[in-house]
């Protein structure tokens, strides 16, 4: 039997959003990740980063739960949740396990994300939301 071993030099190098309006739903992620344009239509906007996030215009987004979603960290997760509502998203539940905690939301056009940060070694919450 042979072994073959086999390297993908693919990344991951841009996520894009389905939406209605991608140039409101751009300014919101903008303004939440300090991220420029790097391409802008009336129908498609690319903000630079890595990965890159792209908005694209549909005609009928999918309606429900994402199949996918940004897990955004870094700072103070109440300072960061306090400040993207300002922005316009929206917090849904926080979720509290062994080790990590975080805060579900949804961008200005319903789409779900999560802001999370680790809890230090000997800090585990008991309740979970």
């Amino acid at each position: 039997m042979t072994e073959t071993t086999t390297c993908s030099s693919l990344t991951a190098g841009m996520v894009t959003f389905d939406c209605e309006r991608p140039r409101t739903l751009a300014g919101f992620w903008r303004e939440a990740l300090q991220a420029e344009p790097v391409m802008e239509t009336d129908d498609f906007v690319i903000l630079g980063g890595r990965p890159a996030l792209g908005f694209q215009r549909v005609e009928r987004p999918t309606q429900g739960k994402n199949r996918v979603h940004l897990d955004l960290s870094g700072g103070d997760r109440a300072h960061e949740v306090a400040r993207l509502v300002e922005l316009g998203a929206q917090v849904v539940r926080n979720h509290d396990v062994e080790g990590f905690s975080w805060t579900v939301m949804r961008d200005p056009l319903g789409n779900e994300f999560c802001v999370g940060d680790p809890h230090e070694p000997n800090d585990h919450p008991a309740s979970s939301a």
